[in-house]
């Protein structure tokens, strides 16, 4: 969702007196004058911040009616910082010699072991991921498809007319013949 703060920077609506303009927020913030002076130091004085859309309008239709030109802007959206975990070490390959391990589909080959950053993540920790390399430059990795082919469509009940032959085609409104109205006549 996002969020936005309304500012006013002294500015009024194009034929706003200054003195009703001050009176109007007196009456609308029900503060004091010296708290609307600061409103029109010059500053850019922040009114409210972290509203919805809805709400920053309400403020902003209220300000404009008092005749306040405001400024709304959204609210920067801050960014949850996640930490990397670090890069799995590279283990040396198994010898001939080394016992197998039964029963543990873990440490099958190809397959990478997921370390939970939080405890959103330890919930994927069973999640076997394939350890998918990345392919040589200038391969295709898109799956092949087959040519598409035209279906077939019987026309054979079709035949062409002769060049500049009457299709019949619907006639104009401006084609329609004129009505007579040589026998009426206006009356003073």
């Amino acid at each position: 969702m996002s969020l936005y703060e309304i500012a006013f920077s002294g500015q009024l609506l194009p034929g706003a007196r200054l003195e009703q303009v001050e009176a109007n927020l007196t009456k609308l913030f029900q503060a004091d004058a010296q708290r609307i002076a600061l409103l029109f130091s010059g500053r850019r004085v922040v009114i409210k911040q972290n509203l919805d859309f809805a709400a920053v309008e309400k403020y902003r239709q209220a300000m404009e009616r008092a005749g306040a030109q405001v400024e709304v802007k959204p609210m920067p959206v801050d960014v949850e910082e996640i930490e990397l975990a670090p890069p799995p070490a590279v283990e040396a390959p198994a010898t001939a010699t080394a016992p197998l391990d039964s029963g543990n589909s873990s440490t099958t080959p190809g397959a990478l072991k997921v370390a939970p950053r939080d405890e959103y993540m330890a919930a994927f920790v069973d999640v076997e991921a394939p350890d998918f390399g990345i392919a040589p430059v200038g391969v295709d990795l898109q799956d092949a498809r087959p040519e598409p082919v035209a279906p077939r469509v019987d026309l054979s009940q079709f035949s062409l007319a002769p060049v500049g032959s009457d299709m019949g085609e619907r006639r104009r409104a401006s084609d329609a013949p004129v009505p007579n109205t040589s026998h009426l006549k206006l009356v003073d």
